[in-house]
């Protein structure tokens, strides 16, 4: 069990096949590996390493496709359009000015949360044995 200070893999996740779900999913988000949570799980920015570089976990089974886009896009815009409709009706900026905030801001909070809703997928697949990442050896 992760969050209680063992290691991973130890020989409860052996005995049980279980993987849990939240810690996977936190590691996931930080990029790196759902197994060890140290292991860098991105190697550039949106692609994946085929194995984990600390425990060797085998990553290549991953099918994050287009979950992560789908995601940001609808995280981005339940943020951003009431924060477009409070800051057009409280303050009335100039039309150029409310533009060019709010495209800074959905572009880079969507560059902030792709790669890290991607590792998050990547994780919730590994946790729940998805596309292989439960195949025995």
């Amino acid at each position: 069990m992760a969050e209680s200070g063992a290691a991973p893999g130890t020989a409860d996740e052996a005995s049980t096949g279980e993987r849990l779900l939240w810690p996977a999913l936190r590691k996931g988000f930080r990029r790196k590996c759902p197994n060890c949570g140290s292991g860098p799980l991105m190697k550039s920015y949106l692609k994946v390493r085929e194995a984990c570089p600390v425990c060797r976990e085998d990553l290549s089974h991953q099918r994050a496709d287009d979950g992560p886009a789908y995601l940001t896009i609808l995280i981005v815009g339940h943020i951003m359009a009431p924060a477009l409709h409070i800051a057009f009706v409280q303050f009335r900026p100039e039309p150029m000015l409310l533009f060019t905030i709010f495209a800074v801001g959905c572009a880079g909070l969507s560059l902030y949360l792709l790669p890290r809703l991607k590792g998050a997928i990547v994780a919730f697949q590994w946790a729940r044995h998805m596309h292989g990442f439960g195949a025995q050896p």
